[in-house]
């Protein structure tokens, strides 16, 4: 079973209903969820919720390490093997699993580094003239970490990324073999709960949380793309009031969970769609 959903939707929740009604395994499918350095900031399980039900790729990679959706796809290639729940908010996770993936070969650290400097120099609009037709037509070009990706590609391979993703393989879980379901909220609804959500993490100990990766903050890791990291970061840094910080984090959330719901009318048509509340 698959369940997809924005961010606040209570995927999570149902995701644990089914799998103790079913004797399922909980997988994580978001792609911040699976860092140690944020449990409460990324809304992973709780640790009585870990104790309901068996939940796997949850906390398991360091804070500094870059974890595509390459990595994710292999790890949990062998959990198919089980039932399983797969949860999650990361459409391009979803994708690889029901579609497969373009086995591109890893980006050497030079050209990334290239591609963040031209990046933050430039812009994203010049990378993204840089690339080949056949990607510049079908890649987001409101999503400037995908442009800078398919730049990287064709700068370390010499070869579009359009090109690379038509030899992809069969899907691990084609989505005709799977129950496959997509919340969509109500966007009041949402909303509301997005900010006592956040209002929550911060009564469960957030700044905390955040207060210990402040000596070794880089905000260019991935795992620093949690959703109100760089908010809490500022307060903690006195460029912020905290009530300032927690506004601009729920801004930011429910700006997230409109790209994801965007996102989900376009990619997952074929999924059966859940009204909430």
């Amino acid at each position: 079973m698959l369940i997809a959903g924005p961010t606040a939707s209570g995927k999570s929740a149902l995701a644990l209903e089914l799998a103790t009604r079913d004797n399922r395994l909980i997988v994580n499918a978001d792609a911040l969820q699976v860092y140690a350095n944020w449990r409460i900031l990324t809304a992973r399980p709780s640790p009585a919720d870990e104790a309901a039900a068996p939940h796997a790729l949850y906390g398991h990679v360091a804070r500094d390490i870059i974890y595509s959706v390459g990595h994710w796809l292999r790890d949990v290639a062998p959990l198919l093997s089980q039932p399983v729940v797969i949860v999650g908010g990361t459409g391009l996770n979803f994708n690889a699993l029901t579609r497969g993936l373009a086995e591109v070969p890893a980006i050497p650290a030079v050209v990334r580094a290239e591609a963040d400097a031209r990046r933050a120099a430039e812009g994203h609009a010049a990378l993204l003239s840089e690339l080949d037709a056949a990607t510049a037509a079908r890649i987001d070009r409101r999503n400037p970490a995908r442009i800078q990706r398919a730049w990287e590609v064709l700068r370390a391979t010499g070869r579009g990324l359009a090109s690379w993703q038509q030899d992809t393989p069969a899907p691990l879980l084609p989505l005709d073999r799977a129950e496959a379901l997509v919340l969509v909220p109500d966007v009041a609804w949402l909303n509301d709960r997005i900010a006592r959500r956040f209002h929550q993490m911060l009564r469960d100990g957030a700044l905390n949380e955040a207060r210990a990766n402040l000596a070794d903050w880089d905000p260019g890791l991935p795992s620093s793309k949690a959703i109100g990291a760089a908010e809490l970061i500022a307060h903690l840094r006195g460029e912020l009031t905290l009530s300032d910080a927690a506004d601009a984090a729920v801004v930011a959330s429910r700006q997230y969970a409109k790209r994801q719901r965007t996102w989900f009318r376009s990619n997952m048509r074929a999924w059966r769609q859940v009204s909430l509340p």
